[in-house]
This record gives C-alpha cells, structure tokens and sequence, in this order.
C-alpha cells in the first residue's frame, strides 16, 4: 500500500532553493500537505543565473508567471544568444545563437547542404542564417509573431538579477502555501538506514520530514556532507577554478546577448540587465593567480563598478549520485559547471521536472532513483561535453592554459563528435539532448573546426540550385530582421522597470 509524501522540506534557499519551492507549490499543492524551506539570511548565496537558456521559458510557463512582470522586478532584458570573442583564436569573434540555422533541403538537414557550399565559399557566415544571430548583431528583438516566418521561430532567454529573481519566486511561493523558516541548519540527523529523518538548527529547533531537497549550494550539506554520497572531479577537463563578480553602471542600451571575451587563462562575461552590468572574470588559478585576474577584470570594465569584486572558489564536477534515500540534491549542491553556456539554471530546472515525474512515495523505490540518476548524469555529462569543445577545439598559443586545452585527453563521447564532423560535417541526431545541432554547428564552426569532405548526400544537389536556395534563406531573413524593434525600445515599451 502506498504511503504518500506528506512533507517537503527544501535545505537553502537561493535561485535553486526557491525555483524549487514554487514549481512544488504549484504543482504538487494537492499531493502533499507541506512544503517547508529552510534557510538563513547570513548564509549569502552565490546568485549563479544571470543568463540563461530558452528553456526557462517551459518553467515560467508552468508556473503562469507574466512576462513583462517578471522583467520588470529583476530588471531583465532577452538573450539571442552569445558573443563569443577570442575563442579559438586571440583575433575570433562569433555568435552562437537560439534557434535552428536556415532550413533543410528535404531529408538533408541544413548544415550538411551548406558546409558543402561553405568549404567552397569560406567567407560566407553562417549567422547570416538565423535571425536571432542577424537580430542580436543589430540590437534587435521581438517575441514570436505571425505564421509561416522565421518571426514566428523566434527563440530567446533572458538575463535578470538572480537575487531579485529568488525573491520574485520567493513571493509567489510563500503566496503558494510554502512556509519558509529562517535558521542554520547545525545537524542532520539519519536513521540506521542512512535516511534523513531530521533538520536540528540553531536555538534547538528541529524540522522532521519525508523527503528532502539539498539547495546548500557547493557544501552538499544534506546529500555531501551528512549521506556521504561523492564528488566526480572534472577539472582535468575545465580547468577553470575560480571567478570574481563585479557589478557596473549602464550607460548605454543594453544588447540582446551575453558576452564571453576569452584571455589568457580563462574568459570574462558580460551580461546586460536594465539597471546594471554584470561583469566577471572565469579563470584557472593553476595558470592565473587571482590578484593578476582582479586586475585584468577591473582594468577591462567600461563602466565605474557598483562593488567590490566577489570571489567564487568552484571545482566543475557532480556529485556521483544525484539523489540518495530519500535526499535529492538540485542545484550547485549537485554539481557545477561554469557558466560559459548559461546552463546552471536550465539544470536546475530539469532536476525539479524529473524529480515531479519520478516523484516518489515514502518506499523510495529503488528503480526511480537509478532512473533519476541516469537521467542527471547524462544531461551533466552532455553540457560538460559541449563546454570542453570551447577550450579544447581551437588554435590559440598565447599561453600555457591555451596549450593544455588543445592537447589534454578528452572524453571519448566528445572525441567521437568532433571526429564525425571532422570526416563529413555530421552531428548526431538528436535524442532529447539540451544542446542541439545548431548549437554544435554554431561553436564547432566558431571555433574553427573544419571538415576534411562535404556530406557525400549534399553532392547531388546542383551548385545553381544550392547557390539559389541558400540566398534566398539570406534575404529571408534580413528582412525579417529589419522588421524587428530596437531591442532597447521594446523594453521600455514592455517590461521596463523601476531604476535601481
């Protein structure tokens, strides 16, 4: 007989702690009786998610979250995707943006027609292709509009104050039935099965439940520290161990993209918001100690700084086990991988989508959690791959961090990719993976990966009809985007909030 989950507890609070608690608030209201969060306002939180992925858009959806509210309380602006600069080579740039590139030629996909035509037109730009890539380089944006129009495609995420969004979260939760209690948690207490029975936090409160979350951030306080459950270290291949943020003043319109500007042991982000610049610097203490990296960030900023840097200590892995008993970890407390492609919040969110489906009655049925665990490990070491290729694939030997990226062992899973697109220009098909092939194609080609022979299909075509074909798609799409608004105008016009 079943014994349903009766009560929640949530450990922290921060972007994971509270997307967590509303997703559950809304969609688990009538299945359990309580949803507790537990943190503590001296415990800061790391505020990873400035940038994120279109897929934030399915959680916002779920949650009947507006839009224009939303950016109005965390100051957000749209993301078309990434400018990338110095990647590969010191003097690169490219764009990697949302959305699918130009269309398929019948059953031939599109990269593999035009990577024929490009091995012989070299200075054609596949940006030219997608038009969040045309609209970014313009400082364009729109939502989705019309039918039968690459302005109906339209992909987008968003950047906006990860604070202020675990605040908005937090309203909507605590409006949703969560209760939040404020404390540090001192102990964890287990039963002789290894299973949490028990939250013991400062003044001798104690939080008993059936099923908790680890939201602790890096310290895995519940599922690291109290269940023993390890870390796999991946820093072998993303070397990078260190970051410090600094927020700036804006002065001009924010544009409808991150930046990702490489140096010599690592790269810096920029990321737009309505009432500020988020600045930072990734690098790898190994070949970059961090006085010479505070220097070079603040040496670089455009704009007078609203603080003083904060550092972050991180080392890339997961934890070997996602969920354990009757603890799941979400978040940094399940693992980490640095921000280079915006993914530590689409993480979190598929560990709270996958977690609903498997969700489990107070048995903690064992083939669930192999299934949840899978599942995490897979999608973990998919986005790992895919930010290896950044480091890894290009031709840069200004310095030794360079050098050990080009030349160090790789995963196998990520060499059988870059061999397949090396022979013909293939990437794999897809099979639920959250980097799909225009975002190999887009970084593969960025970074100056080429391969040796066109698909062998894409011979058949006639060089005229090809030629024809893919000037059309260019035309299409330029018209397109000169159709769309300043990207700056339609925040005013929509979303604009309150000067901070």
């Amino acid at each position: 007989m079943s014994q349903p989950i009766r009560k929640v507890v949530i450990a922290g609070g921060g972007t994971a702690g509270w997307m967590t608690a509303a997703w559950f608030a809304k969609t688990l209201k009538s299945d359990v009786e309580e949803i507790i969060l537990v943190e503590s306002d001296d415990i800061p939180t790391v505020g990873v998610g400035e940038a994120t992925t279109p897929y934030i858009q399915v959680y916002n959806q779920v949650l009947g979250i507006d839009e224009a509210a939303f950016l109005k309380f965390t100051g957000g602006t749209y993301k078309l995707g990434i400018e990338f600069e110095g990647w590969g080579r010191e003097d690169n740039r490219y764009f990697h943006p949302f959305g699918a590139f130009g269309r398929d030629f019948g059953a031939l996909p599109f990269h593999a027609a035009w990577l024929r035509h490009a091995l012989d037109n070299p200075s054609d730009s596949l940006e030219a292709y997608n038009l969040q890539a045309v609209a970014a380089r313009a400082g364009k944006f729109m939502p989705p509009a019309g039918a039968n129009s690459p302005l109906a495609e339209i992909t987008y995420a968003y950047h906006f104050d990860a604070s202020l969004y675990a605040r908005f979260l937090r309203q909507m939760s605590e409006a949703g039935g969560v209760t939040r209690i404020e404390g540090k948690i001192e102990t964890v207490l287990t039963d002789d099965r290894g299973f949490i029975t028990g939250l013991k936090l400062n003044g001798g409160r104690q939080i008993d439940g059936d099923l908790f979350i680890d939201c602790t951030g890096f310290r895995s306080l519940l599922l690291g520290e109290a269940l023993g459950v390890g870390f796999e270290d991946w820093s072998h291949w993303l070397p990078c161990d260190r970051a410090y943020a600094v927020p700036t003043v804006t002065t001009a319109p924010p544009p409808p993209f991150t930046r990702s500007i490489a140096h010599s042991a690592g790269w810096q982000w920029r990321i737009p918001l309505q009432h500020r610049n988020g600045n930072g610097i990734v690098f790898s203490s190994a070949f970059m100690d961090e006085a010479t990296a505070v220097s070079h960030l603040m040496s670089s900023l455009s704009e007078p700084a609203l603080a003083e840097p904060r550092r972050i200590a991180f080392t890339t892995g997961r934890r070997k086990k996602f969920w354990h008993n009757n603890c799941v970890a979400i978040g940094l407390a399940s693992g980490f991988l640095e921000p280079l492609e915006s993914t530590s919040i689409m993480l979190i969110q598929n560990g709270i989508a996958r977690l609903q489906y498997l969700f489990p009655d107070r048995a903690f049925e064992t083939a669930d959690i192999e299934a949840y665990n899978a599942d995490m490990t897979r999608e973990y070491e998919e986005v790992r791959d895919f930010l290896i290729l950044h480091y890894h694939v290009g031709q840069r030997q200004d310095s030794d961090f360079w050098r050990y990226c080009q030349t160090m062992p790789i995963p196998e899973t990520l060499a059988a990719r870059i061999a397949l697109f090396e022979s013909r220009g293939r990437i794999p098909p897809e099979r639920g993976e959250q980097f799909r092939t225009g975002n190999w194609l887009a970084v593969m080609w960025g970074q100056g990966l080429r391969p040796r022979q066109a698909d062998p299909l894409a011979l058949s075509i006639a060089h005229a009809d090809l030629s024809r074909a893919l000037s059309d798609m260019r035309q299409v799409i330029a018209a397109c985007g000169d159709r769309m608004p300043p990207h700056d105008a339609f925040i005013q016009h929509y979303c604009r909030g309150p000067v901070a």
